[in-house]
């Protein structure tokens, strides 16, 4: 059976809760998915997973990173996670400028890693509604379609 790991970092619950609808997706693809706050986490982790997704909030003006996570972060370019698929969604609030900047850092930190990118980032403004929803079935669907024709 296929596996995800999805790393989150959550302030408000939002990013949690897009992590969870991004989970109920892939399982009911028929992906056993583990989900893990990111303090909890190391990137090696994805090592022993098919699929590698992080979701995170951005925080503040200068569209930071979460404090939480930065660690996670700069250590994941130092992972090889050739063969493997990756994909970021996140939350933010359009009211900033910096709009959901952790989702694009993410897929480039995923970039130097070697992994194949399974979809486009998801970018959900505060909290996930009916046409995020459908955004995030769409990016697994995509996740899933780019693993099924990397193993043949």
């Amino acid at each position: 059976m296929t596996q995800a790991l999805i790393v989150y970092a959550s302030l408000t619950g939002n990013t949690e809760e897009i992590a969870e609808i991004t989970a109920e997706y892939l399982e009911a693809a028929g992906v056993d998915v583990d989900i893990v706050e990111c303090v909890q986490a190391d990137p090696a982790d994805f090592e022993d997973y098919d699929y590698c997704i992080v979701a995170s909030y951005t925080y503040g003006v200068d569209g930071d990173l979460p404090d939480e996570i930065v660690d996670f972060y700069e250590e994941l370019e130092e992972i090889d996670l050739t063969g493997k698929v990756y994909g970021v969604v996140g939350s933010g609030d359009t009211f900033y400028e910096q709009f959901c900047t952790a989702v694009d850092d993410f897929e480039q930190q995923f970039a130097k890693t070697g992994a194949t990118k399974g979809a486009s980032g998801v970018k959900v403004d505060l909290n996930a509604e009916e046409e995020d929803i459908e955004n995030i079935k769409v990016f697994v669907k995509k996740m899933v379609e780019t693993h099924e024709s990397m193993i043949g």
